[in-house]
């Protein structure tokens, strides 16, 4: 159960979903490694879509601040976000980054797991799920753009991409700390960093909760390239076009060979999945936890 790490504020908004968006945000015209990204920017509340349609690309921003926690509302406009892109054949590769440099995203929304009841757990659960199966089994190549910290669902994220680029700045951690606040990782979530780094790099990092500078993370191969902060969205463009030098049908069915393992361990269980998340999250002793965690953070902020 990856939790927000640092958050600080809370934020709550009224879901807005695609619907093309009646609340696109238009914006200036950005080059990059040769890419027109287009003149226009569109895509839901909390991701921001900046689609090249001439490129093939497209580059999806979180933008749920202050540190991009992973709500319920932020997960289905994901999604929403991601098939659409998936489903329109013009696409063959998106970017993932953060609207907010210095936070990629900080991890599951607290608040969807404190205090609720265990209908709002599974739905919640049943959402990160989706998000995680939509992008490990994507057919779209994805680079991680990682312009920020990077720690518990926010490294989930980073892991099921194709190829991740970390902005070298010592700040920027990045890894499944889930252990430190008491919490164990699912086990598609240590499967998914055993197909990184390794079984036994993968269980000294879970054990340990470990959030690895970029350093670090290189040397271990969570992460694939550090470059600085300014070159993060550039170099991520220019790896692109590396991976679409490949044909996408020899490309796909590789990836799908790779990953359907994985991926298929947890669409078999889904149903159990959520019904130990809920069992897990409404334990007193958990919700006990959280509370003081998230009264921990009230004091920061004051």
């Amino acid at each position: 159960m990856a939790l927000t790490m640092g958050m600080r504020f809370l934020v709550r908004s009224v879901l807005r979903p695609w619907a093309c968006l009646r609340g696109s945000a238009v914006g200036p015209k950005e080059s990059a490694a040769g890419y027109d990204l287009g003149p226009r920017r569109f895509g839901s509340q909390r991701v921001l879509v900046e689609p090249n349609p001439a490129a093939g690309i497209a580059v999806m921003k979180f933008n749920n601040p202050p540190v991009n926690s992973l709500s319920l509302e932020f997960l289905t406009e994901f999604v929403i976000s991601l098939e659409k892109l998936e489903n329109d054949k013009t696409f063959r590769g998106v970017v993932i980054t953060s609207n907010h440099p210095g936070i990629f995203s900080a991890g599951l929304d607290l608040m969807e797991m404190y205090g609720r009841n265990p209908a709002h757990y599974a739905e919640y659960w049943k959402a990160v799920q989706e998000m995680w199966l939509r992008l490990y089994q994507s057919n779209l190549i994805l680079v991680a753009a990682i312009n920020g910290a990077s720690p518990a669902g926010g490294c989930l994220i980073s892991l099921s991409c194709d190829y991740r680029i970390l902005a070298d700045n010592p700040k920027f951690v990045i890894g499944l700390n889930e252990t430190q606040l008491g919490i164990v990782a699912p086990f598609w979530f240590k499967a998914t960093l055993v197909n990184t780094i390794g079984h036994r790099a993968a269980e000294r990092a879970l054990q340990l909760g470990l959030l690895f500078p970029p350093a670090e993370a290189l040397q271990v191969g969570m992460v694939d390239k550090l470059v600085p902060e300014d070159q993060v969205q550039s170099t991520a463009l220019s790896v692109m076009a590396q991976w679409m030098a490949i044909p996408d049908h020899a490309r796909q069915l590789t990836k799908n060979m790779m990953r359907k393992p994985t991926a298929d361990s947890l669409v078999k269980r889904r149903d159990a999945d959520i019904q130990n998340f809920v069992s897990f999250i409404s334990r007193d002793s958990i919700q006990k936890s959280l509370q003081k965690y998230l009264e921990k953070l009230k004091q920061r902020k004051g």
